[in-house]
């Protein structure tokens, strides 16, 4: 009988530690731990094995010196499997370092050799209430949050990766409730509903859950979750054409698999019509959602100065662009906290050969197909509070090449947005 798992997610100092140990504190169940911190000295696995019962803490695994999710995945599968083959437990916790996403994590459980002996029932992920507010939702503040900032290796933002942790998850636990008012919790759930409107939502204080919450629903599907961020969701109803959906929304475009890093295309896949309805946020919020659809290239320099003056309303930015002097790039835009990251994540098709076109074309007869550019667009999804999304997309409407400027030689514009697969620009917000 394959034994549950529960990957705990969430950024450094959310609190999962602390929600970790009290969790085998009182769980009447035999729960093993494989806890990941960065760095040479593992504190978090020395907290939870000092918080716990366990005689010997041999069921607590630690791994060192890395990021489980990333540098460390075959580490991970080949310590779950040995701790499965050397221990009997009925449950096993994951602990994912706060810097990593636990979606490469989950995917090892469902696809990856760990999910013979094992059953992923839940990916938790742990938000600090106070700090999740003065970043993302409180757009009257007129303190910028201070974010970790790129170094010059093209690192992710560190907010881009929260959003990433809650976007990807069954079970959103707030946690340190007690640091916010009733109305400040309150806006911190209506913005985590609509970043992830799959997933539930729990509030606490000190980390203080019922084990059950967390270890008795078997709540994970790989293609639900992976499918249900906020920004997907605008961006499928956009495609869709539903009356929501603003901007350029007459032309179809299949969706792009931006994830796919080991391919030298992004794939398409075919259109697919989804079991779940495009939830609306509170409006009473002040919450809004919206999409921007453009098929013309955006000038670079135009592009980066709107990065670096973006509204403190703005929440989550999130799509494909099509960047002038980047023909071939399909340049993935993520805006979260103070900072957006460009990454190229995939080539359009119309820049292949046009023997390569057709072969693509032909394996997907559905594919839509504008007649001058191809498959190049800029395809954004928006989610604000407080602000006025039609003045944000007027402002990027300036920011696309003039008539002027499609008749200049625009395909080589000189930029620094990123020309290889996986490499990154990030522009932070200018104080």
């Amino acid at each position: 009988m394959s034994v549950p798992v529960t990957v705990l997610s969430g950024e450094l100092g959310a609190g999962k530690t602390t929600l970790l140990s009290g969790l085998l504190e009182s769980a009447e169940r035999d729960v093993a731990v494989l806890v990941n911190d960065v760095g040479a000295v593992n504190v978090d696995a020395d907290l939870v094995e000092a918080r716990t019962d366990l005689a010997t803490g041999e069921e607590v695994v630690a791994l060192e010196n890395g990021c489980i999710c990333c540098s460390l995945g075959g580490e991970l599968s080949r310590a779950v499997i040995q701790l499965w083959k050397e221990h009997e437990f009925d449950h096993l916790v994951v602990e994912a370092s706060g810097v990593g996403e636990p979606e490469p994590i989950a995917r090892q459980f469902v696809r990856g050799p760990a999910g013979g002996p094992y059953d992923l029932f839940a990916v938790v992920t742990v938000v600090d209430a106070r700090r999740f507010h003065d970043r993302f939702a409180d757009a009257d503040s007129d303190d910028v949050p201070v974010v970790q900032g790129p170094d010059d290796s093209g690192t992710r933002p560190l907010a881009d990766l929260v959003l990433a942790q809650v976007e990807f998850c069954d079970l959103l636990v707030v946690n340190k409730c007690d640091l916010v008012s009733d109305a400040e919790r309150e806006r911190v759930v209506a913005v985590l509903e609509t970043l992830q409107p799959r997933a539930e939502v729990v509030t606490t204080e000190h980390g203080v859950i019922d084990p059950a919450e967390i270890l008795a629903v078997e709540r994970f599907d790989l293609e639900a979750v992976t499918d249900a961020a906020g920004w997907k969701r605008v961006i499928e109803a956009d495609e869709r054409g539903d009356d929501h959906a603003h901007g350029e929304a007459d032309h179809d475009h299949p969706e792009h698999n931006e994830y796919n890093e080991h391919h030298e295309h992004s794939e398409r896949n075919g259109h697919h019509e989804h079991d779940h309805a495009h939830t609306h946020p509170p409006e009473r919020y002040g919450i809004t959602v919206d999409t921007y659809h453009r098929r013309r290239p955006l000038h670079p320099e135009r592009f980066a100065a709107f990065l670096a003056d973006l509204p403190d309303g703005l929440v989550r930015a999130k799509g494909l662009c099509w960047i002038a002097g980047r023909d071939k790039q399909a340049i993935t835009m993520s805006y979260a906290g103070s900072e957006t990251a460009l990454e190229v994540t995939g080539r359009w098709i119309a820049s292949f050969s046009a023997d390569r076109q057709e072969t693509y074309r032909q394996g997907q007869p559905d594919l839509p197909w504008d007649e001058e550019w191809g498959d190049r667009e800029t395809r954004l999804a928006l989610i604000g509070r407080n602000v006025d999304l039609d003045a944000l997309e007027e402002r990027l409407d300036e920011c696309l090449l003039t008539d002027a400027e499609l008749d200049d030689d625009w395909l080589e514009y000189e930029n620094d947005t990123p020309t290889g697969m996986g490499e990154t620009t990030v522009i932070s917000i200018e104080p």
